[in-house]
């Protein structure tokens, strides 16, 4: 067959992804694009104001450095966190016991459900008054904090429940595990090698691909999180998302307040373009750093 027509068929069987693609996602960045550099309220006709947004974001804007702060505090800690408690979890999980297969899908259950009713049931979790986790505090004679009402404790509490969706990164750490050929491991008894060797240098390296995979999806959620704060933080906040005192306003967060309450699409499209570009500057040296440490089947580095 020749080149052309085979590279006909591939472009045939990729055509319904890449007519969504455009329709869906590169058509509305670039219309995105295009608006970050207007005044636009949705009730008038755009009006082009060139670098104006841009400016307005990066020098006289303070909240757009907290909801970045904020953000950033949310990814340093949830992300490290997440990845090795999935990992921690997949090696627990990969166990070769009765009834594994039922752990595995109530441990992974939690990641695809609903999280606005996740948030909710959060938030009864985390109320100071009579919440679950400060009463089991009571019982160990700790007095629990005030949780999202506080502004010390707000963050920390939606970094410990971000552990509810870590689900998603263990089967991929779990499928990772299942697939490490058993000969290396017998391989490695005979040669003496037990418990954490077999897992320092056996295990862990033929699982970074997993690991790395884990890492960068969870660096790009963690920069997008938005729901939580939206649906649990309007009550503690007092009628405000982001409170108390927008110590939980994330960045996507404040975007959306730019966006759907006060009609700025304009500078909304403006901030899109920022998160963008930071995600984009994270993902690209993860991928750098990722050829020091990251090992595939050919046992080279990527």
């Amino acid at each position: 067959m020749k080149k052309w027509k085979r590279d006909l068929q591939g472009y045939l069987f990729i055509s319904p992804w890449l007519v969504g693609f455009i329709l869906f996602a590169a058509g509305p960045m670039l219309g995105s694009f295009m608006m970050s550099f207007t005044r636009w309220s949705l009730l008038s006709p755009p009006q082009w104001i060139g670098l104006s947004n841009y400016q307005q974001a990066l020098s006289n804007d303070p909240l757009v450095y907290k909801s970045l702060w904020n953000t950033a505090y949310y990814v340093f800690f949830s992300v490290p966190l997440g990845v090795l408690v999935s990992l921690f979890l997949a090696l627990m999980l990969n166990q070769k016991l009765r009834g594994m297969s039922f752990f595995r899908t109530i441990y992974f259950l939690p990641s695809i459900t609903n999280l606005v009713a996740v948030s909710i049931v959060w938030m009864w979790i985390f109320n100071p008054e009579f919440g679950l986790l400060n009463r089991i505090l009571e019982w160990v004679g700790i007095q629990g904090p005030l949780w999202l009402h506080s502004e010390t404790w707000s963050k920390p509490a939606l970094i410990l429940m971000s552990l509810w969706g870590i689900g998603g990164g263990m089967i991929i750490n779990l499928a990772a595990l299942q697939n490490i050929p058993e000969e290396l491991y017998e391989a490695a008894e005979l040669d003496g090698a037990r418990g954490w060797h077999k897992i320092r240098n056996i295990t862990l390296p033929l699982i970074t691909p997993a690991i790395f995979f884990n890492l960068v999806m969870n660096i790009i959620g963690s920069f997008q999180v938005f729901t939580q704060a939206f649906v649990m933080t309007a009550t503690a906040g007092q009628g405000q998302e982001g409170g108390p005192n927008n110590s939980t306003l994330f960045f996507v967060l404040y975007l959306y307040k730019k966006a759907f309450q006060q009609f700025k699409m304009g500078y909304a499209s403006t901030l899109a373009w920022i998160l963008f570009a930071i995600i984009l500057i994270f993902t690209f040296f993860q991928f750098k750093l990722s050829r020091r440490w990251v090992y595939y089947e050919s046992g080279e580095r990527g």
